[in-house]
């Protein structure tokens, strides 16, 4: 029963009738009242003075008379202004809650759109193989990892991609500090997790290529000369170069410290839930980058300067030139995103392109957007940047090659060890074992976490605190989860009982407070839609919040068990039953596990 439908096809009804007047449904929109006022839906008529000829109060009253004369969900209704607020009668809430259990009995969740037949592909974590992930990371990985869930929700087929930047400059570092510092070190002879090894040595490089800054800088150097002439830094470019020459002391040095960085991302990646249907390495695709670089040259979208690098003009867009390929021949992170793009359509030929990068890649992504434009691709006008804003902690802004960054496996065990040390301090976990309560710490750990980190905007740049996450009372996961055990253990006793909620179909009045969980619950569908329509996960993450308070304040007005009536008992467990079903599945759609028992 789609309540929205039926009251703009009233208010339709009402225009002809009181004014003569047809409006087409599209002309016509609902939005929610405001909690101050009585209503669930709230017309606007200030837009249409010219066509009642009435002041926009009045214009509210006549319509409002009509709705509640004629179309019988309508209780009543209240104008504020040119406000019509309209307040449904108890049965429609009644009659929607069913209509949301039976849903959630069929093949299609509640919520869920049905297949639409069309293919996204979304890019996200995209690691460094010089260093573990990081906070970071974490923001990305749990976006990515959610507008996957969302978008499957909207009937979307999803094929989720991570794209390893295994070489380049920056990989040569680490290597290069290995070689020079390592003295053979391996994650088992140093008792540390092999990315976290490799990037001991990405610190190590920046620290003694400082220090040489420095040295010629005193023998009188500029700075900018100083970086370029630095003994290290060229050594860690000639070693590129070796790289892609296929030197075989430099490829063996180089898969051996990926293969120990791979063996730390799987463990972390395991440990947050996340996994990818296909990876992709730089190293297998920047030679199909170079190769589209030639077809560019010969399509005239790329021109060559006299140093031999190849570039594209793209200052009639306002983007300025860009650098496709160095004049030594090798390439440059667009070479390689123009490869990886190729790659991809031929194997998944997709309708969209989702990339999560952070912000700072913005200007990239429309140059790589508008090259590939040029070149002709017909993938191209399927490409979307889902660009967010970077992480700090309370202590500041994290630099990888300073050693400042918080390593992600380091954050998760501290949180985890927040959720621990809170629920140990509440004393809620008497009846659990050794195992169930490990098992719920990660659950709340891990939930407080990502939850953190997705009600946010991703647009927005933003500050996580480990300890603030944790809190079983405000804005975080905990929460959400602790409202989901509650209402499972009413569930259970209701089962214990012999209570059937699915004996209420003939009950008239309902309490406020229950009109307004059922009114929150109706609207999950539009939540799903908007939140992957705006590729913001928030949308799902203040959904489940608002459910949340809304159900713990039902709880509070409401009894459930000491009510005599046996009709309103059922009612208020199909309730809560719907509002169970409806957190598990909301959290679901960020990752987030909903326990039974807490």
């Amino acid at each position: 029963m789609n309540i929205e439908k039926q009251l703009i096809t009233g208010i339709q009804s009402a225009f002809q009738q009181q004014y003569q007047h047809q409006i087409s449904e599209e002309d016509l929109s609902l939005q929610p009242t405001r909690k101050d006022f009585f209503g669930s839906h709230t017309f606007v008529t200030f837009p249409y003075a010219r066509v009642t000829r009435q002041s926009p109060p009045q214009t509210a009253e006549t319509i409002g008379n009509y709705l509640k004369e004629h179309i019988s969900i309508v209780k009543d209704f209240n104008v504020v202004k040119g406000f019509l607020n309209i307040e449904l009668a108890d049965s429609v809430w009644v009659s929607a809650l069913e209509s949301i259990l039976q849903q959630y009995q069929s093949e299609q969740p509640y919520g869920f759109q049905p297949d639409k037949g069309k293919k996204v592909m979304i890019e996200f974590s995209s690691p460094n193989t010089n260093k573990p992930l990081h906070l970071g990371h974490l923001r990305n990985n749990f976006l990515g990892d959610a507008m996957t869930k969302i978008l499957h929700a909207n009937g979307y087929a999803v094929h989720k991609v991570n794209i390893v930047n295994d070489r380049g400059i920056h990989i040569c570092k680490s290597m290069l500090a290995y070689q020079k510092f390592g003295q053979g070190e391996t994650p088992e002879s140093a008792k540390i997790k092999g990315d976290h090894l490799v990037g001991k040595y990405y610190v190590e490089f920046d620290k003694h290529y400082k220090k040489q800054i420095q040295e010629l800088q005193e023998a009188g150097q500029d700075e900018e000369s100083a970086k370029k002439e630095a003994p290290l830094i060229k050594e860690a470019q000639e070693m590129l170069k070796q790289w892609e020459k296929g030197d075989s002391e430099t490829v063996a040095l180089w898969k051996k410290m990926n293969g120990w960085v791979y063996e730390g991302f799987d463990a972390t990646y395991r440990k947050i839930g996340v996994s990818f249907d296909q990876f992709y390495y730089e190293s297998d695709t920047y030679l199909l980058g170079k190769d589209i670089v030639e077809e560019g040259l010969e399509k005239k979208v790329f021109y060559r300067k006299e140093d031999n690098s190849v570039w594209i003009d793209l200052s009639d867009e306002k983007l300025d030139e860009k650098l496709v390929l160095r004049g030594d021949g090798t390439s440059v992170y667009m070479t390689q995103d123009l490869g990886t793009a190729e790659l991809r359509y031929r194997d998944w030929p997709f309708n969209r392109l989702v990339y999560v990068v952070g912000n700072e890649q913005d200007y990239h992504f429309k140059v790589l957007f508008s090259i590939l434009k040029r070149l002709g691709r017909p993938y191209a006008d399927g490409l979307f940047h889902l660009s967010y804003g970077m992480v700090d902690l309370p202590s500041g802004k994290m630099k990888s090659r300073e050693g400042t960054v918080v390593d992600a496996d380091d954050l998760i065990d501290e949180v985890i060890h927040q959720a621990r040390k809170k629920t140990e301090s509440l004393g809620k976990i008497e009846e659990l074992t050794s195992s169930q309560a490990e098992e719920l710490f990660q659950m709340l750990g891990l939930g407080a976490i990502k939850y953190f980190l997705l009600k946010v905007d991703p647009k927005k740049r933003m500050m996580f605190n480990p300890e603030e996450s944790v809190q079983l009372q405000g804005d975080t996961a905990p929460f959400i989860q602790y409202t989901h055990a509650r209402v499972s253990a009413i569930l259970q006793k209701a089962k214990r009982d012999g209570i059937i909620h699915k004996v209420f179909g003939s009950l008239q009045e309902i309490h406020p407070s229950e009109q307004e969980v059922i009114e929150i619950l109706t609207a999950f569908p539009q939540k799903v839609q908007l939140a992957g329509m705006e590729y913001a996960p928030s949308v799902i993450a203040q959904y489940v919040f608002e459910l949340a308070k809304a159900y713990n304040r039902f709880y509070t007005e409401v009894s459930i068990f000491a009510e005599k009536d046996a009709e309103k008992v059922s009612f208020r467990v199909a309730l809560s039953s719907a509002v169970a079903q409806t957190i598990s599945s909301g959290l679901g759609l960020l990752g987030i596990q909903a326990p039974t028992q807490m």
